[in-house]
């Protein structure tokens, strides 16, 4: 397309009007003009899409639009549909992304978890944590009571929770991160490694107890519960109660400091009088073999289920 502009000249006892030709305008980036053929639209939408990081619409949207057209729906209809796939795409791969770091056991879900084995008063503690609102305010959970109890499946199964709340976890062994915090001590990097951790919603710290710490380990572990104190969330699982941590930290001083940055701002998961799930088990299996065996084995697995009553 071409416009002519219009032009006066003058010259002496005469005046004349002309049609001066002017450039083609470049078409507009909305205009008909600068749209591909129907041929490569699909192509050219799939490539603008990727570029715009949205590949599941990328992936999905001629389906969609298909879908679209035999129902009727309206323009607006349509893209929310388009909008709508791709946020629950997202959500998908981040709670998977998050899952995979967080390490947490893939079995120890509220699916598999036996909550009848608690008392209601327990069972309502850990339905209010399955919210997750004890993260937003970094409250500190701490489990505590004997193997075998259901301790560190509670802790994990508030994890998967709090992941698909979109919390961040990680879920380790106090002795393993322990290791690693004194690894990276003795590289000059644990102010880096704390700040790491830092990003991290919930850090869950499985079996505290177990492990017999010497001076070095049990700095590095009260400068990580130190650093998180009023700031991000802890949960503890322990087989000690806390009137024992002084086996874990040794000097009563730092001991008492320790417990008052966990305790201060936590909810107390009190396991002691739930009975063992290993210790049923094995009376369980002790009273079918008994049911089923010659009065010598019988004799032999009764002991076995007071041996084991007597554990718990």
């Amino acid at each position: 397309m071409t416009t002519a502009k219009t032009a006066k000249t003058t010259t002496p006892g005469k005046s004349t009007t002309q049609n001066i030709p002017s450039a083609p305008l470049a078409p507009t980036s909305g205009s008909l003009a600068s749209r591909p053929l129907a041929g490569n639209r699909h192509d050219d939408l799939h490539a603008m899409l990727r570029r715009l990081n949205l590949s599941h619409i990328a992936d999905t949207f001629a389906e969609t639009a298909l879908k679209a057209a035999k129902a009727n729906l309206s323009h607006e209809a349509f893209l929310y549909e388009l909008a709508t796939q791709e946020c629950a795409f997202r959500t998908q791969r981040r709670i998977e992304r998050h899952l995979h770091e967080s390490h947490l056991p893939r079995e120890k879900t509220f699916t598999t978890l036996q909550l009848d084995r608690f008392s209601p008063a327990l069972r309502l503690q850990i339905e209010r944590l399955r919210t997750g609102a004890f993260v937003e305010d970094a409250v500190n959970v701490v489990a505590v009571g004997r193997p075998g109890v259901g301790k560190s499946h509670v802790a994990a199964a508030i994890g998967h929770e709090l992941i698909l709340q979109g919390h961040t976890v990680l879920w380790t062994t106090t002795a393993a991160l322990v290791q690693r915090l004194l690894a990276a001590k003795r590289d000059l990097r644990l102010p880096q490694h704390l700040a790491k951790l830092d990003h991290v919603a919930c850090l869950i710290l499985d079996d505290i107890g177990y492990v017999q710490h010497d001076r070095d380990e049990m700095e590095v572990l009260f400068t990580l519960l130190a650093e998180r104190y009023e700031r991000r969330s802890v949960i503890l699982t322990t087989n000690l109660v806390f009137s024992e941590w002084d086996r874990i930290f040794k000097d009563p001083m730092t001991t008492m400091a320790a417990i008052d940055r966990v305790v201060h701002h936590s909810v107390i998961l009190d396991l002691m009088a739930v009975e063992s799930y290993r210790a049923q088990e094995a009376q369980h299996e002790a009273k079918e073999a008994r049911d089923h065996a010659s009065p010598d084995q019988a004799t032999r697995a009764e002991e076995v289920i007071v041996a084991t009553g007597k554990s718990n």
